[in-house]
């Protein structure tokens, strides 16, 4: 039988290597590991203290604490106390500074010309499926009048603030930011452009993504200044447009595709929604708004259609029951498809035409 102090040290060895799911961090680099006390039989108590009183994410944390735990030999059994960090304690915790745009390898922004194409039932699905494929991914929902992440997610909770940044929600494995999170269900959003772009800019710059290999954007149909701003904060941005196969979708669509050439924008991809209406009885698929949109406008903008999403029972059920179809029927029409188009998602790398490079001749 392993000694009582050796187990203790074990365990707390095992437990500090448990991330934070919030900031992204060891629990024994943040030093939210406290006392670990190991009884006769193997029976071990785990003191956690928490960055903040009542702290969303407790059940996670519990949850990979226990199984840290419980994964030392000789450990027969854990309990989690959790207690919360001192202020001093929690000041002293290193969070990135206000002001830092987020570090991503490829950032996308899916945009469509009109609303009701799915455009954002796209964006969700996107992320989850990059996310399952083992990708640190975060959403902003910058479809501020029309924000709808708390939905196709489940969740509707204020982030977390720390010391100035904000946390963003977690959900599905995806790091969420979206305006939903700070009004009432049901309550309109009446703000002038000023009140967006401020709230854009701290979705932005005062939001502690961490490393992130993804970083989508969901953003407000057509080409309006909010879509504007979002774009002057993340130039680094590819489009990836969404349309349906309809004429009348494909044509507000390209008008996006436009918006992108006059800002020097890559795009990524077209992404087909709605191609087929799939039976859910025999599993035929009826083209219900014609064929042919998505390539033809992927022709148009010269990039590749990366995705044909067919429309079924299951991505209709999952948006309202707040869980991305990708997770709840992994294996229907609708999540297939999604899957493939976020595996042919790749970043175009943008011109450097008529882009300042900040250089300055030396004088010899």
């Amino acid at each position: 039988m392993t000694p009582r102090p050796a187990l203790a040290d074990a365990v707390r060895a095992a437990v500090d290597q448990v991330t934070d799911p919030e900031l992204h961090r060891s629990l024994g680099e943040l030093g939210m590991v406290g006392d670990v006390q190991a009884g006769r039989r193997g029976q071990v108590r785990v003191r956690v203290a928490l960055t903040t009183p009542g702290c969303p994410m407790t059940g996670r944390i519990r949850a990979d604490v226990t199984q840290a735990a419980a994964a030392v030999d000789g450990v027969t059994g854990v309990s989690v106390e959790f207690t919360a960090m001192p202020e001093a304690q929690r000041a002293a915790i290193s969070v990135p500074a206000r002001g830092q745009r987020p570090s991503a390898r490829a950032v996308y922004a899916v945009a469509s010309g009109k609303g009701g194409v799915g455009k954002s039932s796209v964006a969700a699905n996107l992320a989850v499926a990059l996310a399952a494929a083992g990708h640190s991914v975060g959403l902003i929902d910058a479809d501020v009048w029309g924000y709808s992440a708390p939905q196709l997610f489940g969740v509707n909770r204020a982030p977390v603030a720390m010391n100035g940044a904000m946390l963003p929600v977690q959900a599905h494995g995806v790091r969420l930011m979206s305006l939903g999170f700070f009004v009432a269900d049901g309550e309109p959003v009446i703000w002038r452009g000023p009140m967006l772009h401020k709230a854009l800019t701290q979705f932005v710059t005062d939001t502690h993504w961490g490393d992130l290999d993804v970083l989508l954007l969901d953003l407000p149909p057509g080409t309006g200044d909010v879509t504007l701003s979002v774009l002057e904060l993340l130039p680094e941005a590819n489009l990836v447009a969404v349309t349906t196969p309809q004429t009348a979708a494909r044509t507000v669509a390209s008008r996006v595709g436009a918006m992108a050439r006059q800002v020097a924008m890559p795009v990524a991809g077209v992404v087909e929604n709605m191609t087929e209406l799939v039976c859910s009885s025999c599993g035929a698929g009826t083209p219900l708004f014609g064929r042919g949109g998505g390539q033809q406008l992927a022709g148009e903008l010269g990039c590749d259609l990366i995705g044909q999403i067919p429309l079924d029972i299951a991505l209709r059920v999952a948006g309202d029951r707040g869980v991305p179809v990708t997770v709840a029927e992994p294996d229907c029409p609708s999540a297939v498809a999604l899957r493939a188009a976020a595996a042919g998602l790749r970043p175009v790398r943008r011109s450097l035409v008529g882009v300042p490079l900040g250089l300055e001749p030396v004088a010899r």
